[in-house]
């Protein structure tokens, strides 16, 4: 079936994975908020982080910076939530997170699938508000090639659950999912959540991340590949 548009994942795909260590926006407010318990708060608040996302792994459910914060500071007694909120007020973003990039091929290819007169959505499962990440596409001159951006905080549920990419082909005009292609580096978020919904997945290996038994539909070293590759399936 013809394709009407391409859907892709953020870190790991779009953004360089490696470096999206958050623990440095953590160090900033903790070092803001108590300076005499700075690595006390940070570690509280990267376990928090990563207890979310284990949570996440379970039933899917998604969350936002807001839960996260007020959480942590129940469990630590100070508002760690306006110190984060001052942080970003005073210090600009790319202070926080020096490392963070995208994929230096990714505003070509964005650019040749538009020409291609194709749709372009990112689907992202965060906790971050919008604002983080525009950011950063903003920034790398991204923005401009994708139509629509999807982010979990703002969503009910995260992938690999149908609602949220319902949600992005939806917002896209995409009445038939089998119309639209997902490209990830996730086995599981990625390429089965979008196989699940009858989306073709293309995987985008990613050592970091675990692996899972599904068979992409097609698999990519660098993202100029996914330009012929989505060509063939026209």
């Amino acid at each position: 079936m013809a394709v009407e548009a391409v859907v892709f994942d953020w870190g790991g795909t779009l953004a360089e994975y490696g470096d999206l260590d958050m623990a440095d926006m953590w160090h900033a407010a903790a070092r803001h908020l108590a300076p005499d318990r700075a690595e006390e708060v940070c570690a509280q608040l990267v376990a928090v982080e990563e207890a979310s996302w284990a949570r996440v792994g379970l039933d899917q459910r998604s969350t936002t910076l807001s839960a996260l914060l007020a959480l942590a500071s129940a469990q630590l007694g100070l508002d760690v939530a306006q110190a984060v909120l001052e942080e970003a007020a005073t210090h600009h973003l790319d202070s926080w997170t020096p490392h963070m990039r995208h994929d230096p091929q990714a505003p070509a290819t964005l650019a040749a699938l538009k020409e291609m007169g194709l749709g372009v959505g990112l689907l992202s499962n965060t906790h971050w508000p919008r604002a983080f990440h525009e950011h950063f596409l903003d920034r790398d001159g991204l923005t401009p090639f994708i139509d629509v951006r999807c982010y979990t905080s703002e969503l009910t549920y995260t992938k690999p659950h149908p609602e949220a990419f319902g949600a992005v082909l939806s917002q896209l005009g995409v009445d038939e999912a089998t119309r639209a292609v997902f490209v990830g580096d996730r086995p599981y978020d990625d390429v089965f959540g979008a196989k699940s919904c009858g989306m073709r997945a293309v995987l985008r290996p990613n050592p970091a991340v675990p692996p899972y038994p599904v068979e992409p539909d097609a698999v990519i070293a660098t993202l100029p590949e996914l330009i012929d590759l989505v060509e063939t399936w026209r």
